[in-house]
Order: structure tokens, then C-alpha cells, then sequence
């Protein structure tokens, strides 16, 4: 199934649906909101971010599934910080341009190496695939929207996002685990 399926299915009631799309977005996810969250927090954020996405998929437009549940993580996250009274934490629109400051220089300069490595195995800036992802993910552009701006039909905009998760996700299991409280 894809993306648009799971989330029809989730709103009939498919738990099932909801662990298959949890299982495809959650690692890009985490990783950005460990970016603007304590580490100790964006698990909690993680479960919020899809009890709300489980609730809201009957109200899905069809308009990108992975910029949906990034608006959806990042009010999450909004609204946790702002519970905690973390008002002076890193801005949520921040998101990814800069990784977010560790306690420890070095350990920012790694995970800042490795955030670099991963978004290299899309090609250079301008390439398809990057660009691609620069609007969906970086930019939170809707799939009709990333068409548009790139002049290819809808369906070639989700076949780059596609293959640029699985690119993503294959750099990362080379580079290993970035550090704790790094992107």
C-alpha cells in the first residue's frame, strides 16, 4: 500500500495501517525533532504526533503525506514546549537548514558531517531527487505544489520522494547513528 492507502485504511479504523505508516515515517521524523527537542522527549512527541495523525486521517486532503505529518510533528512539538514553559528552546521553523546545537562542539561538527554525507547520497543540490526532497521535507510543500515548482506530473514527484527516503535511509545505515541530541 502506499502512503494516501494507509491513511484511507486508518481512517476506517486499520490499525495495521497506522504501524506501516508509522514504521516509514517515524525514523525521518524523530530525526527532526531531535533537532529541536530534548532526546528525552521526542519519543513522547513521536506517540503524540501519530495518536493525532491517526484522528485527523479521515480529514487527509491528499496533499503529501510525509508534509502532513511533518505539520502535524511540529505543532506537537510546538505544543510540548510550550507545556514545559521552553520558550527559549530553537525555533520549530528552523528545521533542517541547521542542526541544532549539542553541549559539545565536536559532536555538532560529526553529526553536522554525517547530516552532510546523507543528503550527498541525493546528488547535488539542484539534482532531482535533492530537490525533491528540499521542498517536501525541508520546505513542507505539498506533492501538486512540488509538481508544479518542478514542472513534472505528480506521480514523478512521489516516485523521487520515494526513492529519496530509501536513498536516505541506505546512506544512514552507513553512516550509523548520529549522535544523542543531534540531527
Amino acid at each position: 500500500m502506499d502512503d494516501d492507502e494507509l491513511i484511507t485504511a486508518m481512517a476506517r479504523g486499520d490499525d495495521v495501517a497506522l504501524r506501516q505508516l508509522f514504521a516509514r515515517h517515524a525514523p525521518w521524523l524523530a530525526a527532526r525533532l531531535r533537532a529541536v527537542l530534548p532526546a528525552a522527549d521526542v519519543e513522547d512527541v513521536l506517540q503524540e504526533t501519530f495518536l493525532a495523525v491517526w484522528r485527523g486521517a479521515g480529514a487527509y486532503r491528499g496533499d503529501g503525506v510525509g508534509g502532513w505529518i511533518w505539520g502535524i510533528g511540529r505543532r506537537q512539538a510546538a505544543l510540548w514546549l510550550r507545556r514545559r514553559g521552553r520558550a527559549d528552546t530553537l525555533p520549530i521553523d528552523a528545521l533542517p537548514d541547521d542542526v541544532a546545537p549539542a553541549d559539545d562542539p565536536a559532536e555538532s561538527a560529526v553529526t553536522k558531517a554525517q547530516l552532510i554525507d546523507v543528503l550527498d547520497a541525493l546528488g547535488p543540490a539542484g539534482s532531482p531527487h535533492r530537490e525533491t526532497w528540499r521542498l517536501m521535507y525541508v520546505e513542507d510543500r505539498s506533492v501538486a505544489e512540488v509538481a508544479e515548482l518542478t514542472g513534472v506530473p505528480a506521480g514523478t514527484v512521489k516516485s523521487r520522494a520515494h526513492q529519496a527516503r530509501r536513498m536516505i535511509r541506505a546512506a544512514m545505515r552507513r553512516e550509523g547513528p548520529l549522535p544523542e541530541g543531534g540531527l
